[in-house]
C-alpha cells in the first residue's frame, strides 16, 4: 500500500508542476542536480533530513529562507524555495513536520486562487499529511488535521471510514487528555454513524464517547477568554449527538440519566409528561429504589400520573413506558389509538407514540410521522405541531456542525410549526411564543444570508431530514 501510494504521490506532484503557474519559475530550480519532488516520496527519501543531504548547511539555509519569506508574505518566492527543501529534506531537522504543513498551507492557498483545481491540490494536501504521519508517527496532530480536512475541506477525497480511522489514530496517540479540540465534533458524529451501521461495537463506542467527553470537560475547565468560544461550540454539539447512545441499553449508567434528566423534573414537579419521561429514563438507566432522585420521581408519578381509567391497552402502554420498554410502549399506544373512535383520544394516543420516538428512541423521522397522524386524527389540537417544532429546533447537530448557517436554518421551519400550533389552538400561545422567542435569536444573521445571496422574506428549502420549504428571517 505504501509503495503504490508513493508512486501516485510522485505522479501527482509532477502533474502539478506542469499545471501550476507558481511552479513555472521554480521548476528550473529542481534541475540543478538535486532530487525532484517526484523522487522524494519513496520509502527511502520521504523522511530525509538536512543531515541526509549532500550539503546540510545549504538545505537548512533554504529552510530558513523560505520560512522568512512566508513571514514577509512573499508566498510565491517562498513556495519556490520550499520546493527545494521538500525535494532534498522534507523532514527538516527530524524534529518537526513543518515542511509538510507549510506545503499544506501553500496548496490551500492555491485552491483559493484556482478553485477548479481543488481535486488535484486536495489530493496533494492529503498526500503531504500522509507523509508527515509516516515520518512523525508519534504526532497525533497530523492524523487529526488530515482527518479534519478530509471531512470538511476536501470532502470526497476519503471515505467516512477512513476519516474515522484517522481520528481514532489521533486519539490513540494523544489520548483523551490531549486530543485536538477540532476532532471532537466530527468524531462524535462519525462515532454515531459507525455504531448505527454496525461497524463498531458498543464497548468500543463507549470508550471513545467517554474519551470525547473527558476532553470536552477538560477544555471547558481550562480555557480562558476567547479560547472558550470553541469549547462552548463543542459543548452545544457533541453531548447532544452522543445522546443517540441512550437508545443502547446499558451504554450509560444511572448517574448519566440523573444528570441529564432530573433537573427537568425539579423544574416541572407535577407535569405528568415530564415525570413520566424522567421516571422512565431513570428506570432504563437501572436507577434503584433508595436513590433520593429515583424515590422523588417515583412518588410524583404515583401522585400525578397513574392511569386508572381508559382502555386497558393504554394502561399497558404507560406501564411499558414507565419500565423503559419503549418498542412495546409504542406498539400499545398505537393499538390504543385503533381501539377508539374519539378524535381527541385517538390524536392523544398517537402523539404519545410520537413522543416516545422523540424522547426515548431519538428517531426524529418516526416522531414526526406519528405527530402528523395525531394532527390528522384531531385537527383541533396544536400539540402535534409543538412537538414537530421541537424536533426541528433540536436538529442543528443532525443537519450541520451544531453552529453556523447549516445548523441555524432549522429554526425557520421550527418557528413555522410553533406559529401553526398556536393558530390552531390559541391556548398554546404562551408556550409557543416562549419557544419562538427563545429560538428566534439563533436564526442566521443578516450578514449570513447576505453572504449567500439570500434576502429576508425569500422562500428557502431546508434539506437534511426536514425537507420543507420555509421563509427566510433574521433575528
Amino acid at each position: 500500500m505504501r509503495t503504490s501510494f508513493s508512486v501516485f504521490s510522485s505522479f501527482l506532484l509532477a502533474l502539478i508542476v506542469l499545471i501550476n503557474p507558481l511552479f513555472l519559475g521554480a521548476s528550473e530550480a529542481l534541475s540543478d542536480g538535486g532530487s525532484s519532488p517526484e523522487t522524494t516520496t519513496s520509502n527511502d527519501t520521504s523522511c530525509r533530513t538536512f543531515s541526509d543531504t549532500s550539503d546540510p548547511d545549504e538545505a537548512e539555509t533554504n529552510y530558513v529562507i523560505y520560512r522568512n519569506l512566508i513571514k514577509a508574505n512573499e508566498k510565491e518566492e517562498a513556495m519556490k524555495v520550499w520546493r527545494k527543501v521538500y525535494a532534498t529534506s522534507p523532514a527538516a531537522d527530524g524534529r518537526r513536520p513543518t515542511v509538510y504543513t507549510d506545503g499544506v498551507a501553500f496548496f490551500s492557498e492555491l485552491i483559493r486562487q484556482y478553485p477548479d483545481r481543488k481535486q488535484a491540490y486536495g489530493d496533494t494536501i492529503l498526500m503531504l499529511y500522509q507523509q508527515a504521519r509516516d515520518c512523525y508517527p508519534g504526532d497525533g496532530y497530523m492524523a487529526a488535521i488530515q482527518g479534519f480536512d478530509s471531512y470538511y475541506t476536501y470532502e470526497g477525497l476519503a471515505t467516512k471510514d477512513e476519516v474515522f480511522a484517522l481520528f481514532k489514530e489521533s486519539l490513540e496517540i494523544d489520548g483523551p487528555e490531549k486530543l485536538q479540540y477540532f476532532v471532537i465534533n466530527p468524531m462524535s458524529s462519525l462515532l454515531v454513524e459507525q455504531h448505527r451501521e454496525g461497524k463498531i461495537e458498543a464497548d468500543e463506542a463507549k470508550e471513545i464517547s467517554d474519551a470525547l467527553m473527558t476532553r470536552l470537560e477538560k477544555g471547558l475547565a481550562e480555557c480562558e477568554g476567547r479560547y472558550c468560544e470553541a469549547w462552548e461550540t463543542i459543548k452545544a454539539y457533541t453531548p447532544d449527538v452522543l445522546r443517540y447512545f441512550e437508545t443502547v441499553k446499558g451504554f450509560y449508567d444511572c448517574d448519566y440519566y440523573i444528570n441529564q434528566y432530573y433537573q427537568d423534573f425539579l423544574d416541572n414537579p407535577t407535569d405528568c409528561d415530564v415525570i413520566l419521561t424522567v421516571f422512565s429514563r431513570l428506570k432504563y438507566g437501572e436507577c434503584l429504589e433508595g436513590s433520593p432522585e429515583f424515590d422523588a420521581v417515583s412518588k410524583a408519578y404515583a401522585e400525578n400520573c397513574v392511569v386508572t381509567a381508559g382502555p386497558s391497552t393504554l394502561k399497558i402502554a404507560f406501564d411499558n413506558l414507565k419500565d423503559g420498554e419503549y418498542d412495546t410502549a409504542i406498539e400499545n399506544f398505537l393499538a390504543a389509538s385503533e381501539e377508539t373512535d374519539d378524535a381527541e383520544k385517538k390524536g392523544r394516543y398517537l402523539l404519545y407514540a410520537a413522543k416516545v420516538y422523540y424522547s426515548h428512541k431519538r428517531n426524529f423521522r418516526e416522531a414526526r410521522k406519528y405527530a402528523l397522524r395525531a394532527a390528522g386524527a384531531n385537527p383541533n389540537s396544536g400539540e402535534p405541531y409543538m412537538l414537530i417544532g421541537t424536533l426541528y429546533a433540536s436538529s442543528g447537530p443532525l443537519c450541520g456542525p451544531g453552529t453556523g448557517f447549516d445548523s441555524q436554518i432549522v429554526t425557520w421551519p421550527a418557528i413555522d410549526k410553533w406559529q401553526r400550533a398556536k393558530a390552531i389552538e390559541p391556548a398554546l400561545a404562551s408556550e409557543a411564543n416562549k419557544f419562538i422567542n427563545r429560538y428566534a435569536q439563533y436564526m442566521p444573521s443578516k450578514s449570513d444570508i447576505f453572504q449567500r445571496g439570500i434576502n429576508e422574506g425569500d422562500k428557502f428549502f431546508v434539506g437534511c431530514w426536514i425537507q420543507e420549504s420555509t421563509r427566510v428571517r433574521t433575528p
